[in-house]
């Protein structure tokens, strides 16, 4: 690839085009709007004409800028975007024909191109089956729960404008984008020079795992074209895998375990079919293999009207000639599928190395709030679900925990006591005096049996009895993030 990204990076840099000067610039009620997808607030703060003002208006409020400004924002780059195809001129104004945008998280800067957002003011939704999507509330979702912990090798599988990919790259030795879409490809490679990780990232064309057969990654992140439709042959590339029904996100929940390495993680966001005649649980864990531990999260459940209509309204339809037809016909196939629902939410497998025990599986229905980025306690997760606890262990309570009571007024003790988390999925549970007593004493000192055999003296009850019933809840405690292991104690001095 030519110059252009890195002297389009300059350009950005000297006009502080971040994320936090556009918000600064803006203002709240103005940036407010435009992620409503409303642009007049924001014209009305952008009159000025400066170079963070002139970019606002060409690329995020997709207003035209006169030549003039546009050079001044963009010095001696005008003509050369335009060539590009990432704007176009007029006679004496520059519009833009793609869309650059800031982005930021906690800990990473970028700027990302994609297609322009459709629908600003209320125009025009329908965008091109080859269209490449930008930021999205999908795209953050999945890079918050993606763990960030340094590995060798990474895929972003399905990696539309190389968002993924681009946060890959800063803890991963390499990283390898694929998709379908030939501008996507093109996108994510501009991009990748553009935020200068280019020498990082490898971009393929090709199918799901196609352009990687036989290959191993540490990591892999992937919002596939999920949305669950009859297979028409019509479809929108970044959302619809051509796959009747939750195919694809089962095919790769299938194939992923093998292009994993040991201790490897292959993390998906995806939506799957809940039928009237088997859960939605049931479904899901009859795809995952004996190779890897699995943590799925149903964060959200649809209606069929209500997904449908989301869908119809996202590709445009909403309100033009053929949108009963449409609907109708979407509707019926799921009274022909027996689908009652769709669920939406996180697939996490983790590979286990060849000699660790049966599989851990745990696939949670959790519509709360939870602590974002949820990735730590992800990977949290997958440390616990290799613990074992038994009696001679050694536990102690995870920091964030706050134990909760309820009762009558002036009661001598309480009816009910809830351990909850502060963070991370912030679970709760209801425990009993034993189990509330047993999580206050982990603190490292006492194994988990002399804790029970403790509570046992001290409640009148019988040792024995007591460790059976409670060592399966210490493991649970452990498995739930409420506990975890004890920190090794350092051996003396040779």
């Amino acid at each position: 690839m030519s110059d252009l990204p890195h002297r389009l990076r300059d350009a950005l840099q000297h006009a502080d085009f971040s994320y936090d000067s556009v918000a600064d610039l803006l203002g709240p009620t103005a940036h407010s709007a435009l992620s409503r997808n409303e642009t007049l607030p924001g014209r009305r703060r952008t009159h000025g004409g400066s170079p963070l003002e002139t970019l606002i208006r060409l690329f995020l409020l997709q207003t035209t800028v006169s030549l003039d400004h546009a050079e001044a924002a963009l010095p001696g780059l005008v003509d050369r975007l335009a060539v590009e195809g990432i704007l176009e001129q007029s006679v004496g104004e520059v519009a833009a024909r793609l869309d650059v945008r800031p982005y930021a998280t906690d800990d990473t800067s970028l700027w990302v191109v994609s297609d322009l957002t459709p629908g600003l003011d209320g125009g025009p939704q329908r965008v091109g089956p080859e269209h490449v999507l930008g930021i999205s509330p999908a795209s953050t979702s999945l890079a918050q729960l993606t763990i960030r912990d340094q590995v060798g090798r990474a895929l972003d599988l399905g990696t539309g404008c190389g968002v993924q990919a681009l946060h890959l790259a800063t803890h991963s030795d390499r990283v390898v984008a694929t998709d379908v879409n030939q501008r996507a490809l093109w996108i994510t490679t501009f991009n990748a020079a553009l935020n200068d990780v280019a020498d990082r990232i490898d971009v393929r064309n090709g199918s799901f795992f196609e352009p990687v057969a036989g290959e191993r990654f540490d990591l892999i992140a992937t919002n596939p074209p999920f949305v669950i439709s009859p297979a028409t042959g019509e479809r929108l590339v970044y959302r619809d895998s051509g796959l009747p029904g939750d195919r694809v996100v089962e095919d790769i929940v299938r194939a992923a375990p093998g292009m994993l390495t040991e201790g490897g993680w292959c993390q998906i966001l995806g939506n799957w079919i809940i039928s009237e005649d088997q859960p939605w649980d049931d479904r899901l864990e009859g795809w995952l293999g004996d190779d890897v531990d699995a943590f799925v999260v149903q964060r959200e459940v649809l209606d069929p009207a209500a997904y449908v209509e989301l869908w119809l309204k996202d590709s445009g339809h909403h309100g033009a000639q053929d949108y009963l037809t449409r609907y109708d016909t979407w509707l019926s196939w799921f009274e022909e599928q027996k689908i009652e629902g769709v669920g939406f939410g996180w697939i996490n497998l983790h590979r286990r190395g060849g000699t660790q025990g049966s599989p851990k599986r745990e696939l949670l229905e959790w519509p709360y709030d939870v602590e974002q980025p949820i990735a730590p306690a992800l990977a949290a997760w997958g440390d616990a679900a290799r613990v074992e606890v038994t009696e001679d262990s050694t536990l102690v309570l995870v920091e964030d925990i706050q134990q909760e009571t309820l009762g009558q007024p002036g009661a001598e003790d309480p009816s009910t006591v809830i351990l909850r988390q502060q963070r991370g999925l912030r679970r709760a549970r209801q425990a009993d005096t034993i189990e509330a007593a047993f999580a206050g004493a982990c603190d490292g000192d006492l194994t988990v049996g002399q804790i029970l055999d403790a509570l046992a003296q001290i409640l009148d009850r019988d040792p024995a009895v007591v460790r059976s019933s409670y060592l399966p809840i210490a493991q649970e405690l452990v498995s739930e993030g409420f506990l975890r292991p004890a920190p090794a104690t350092p051996g003396p001095a040779a």
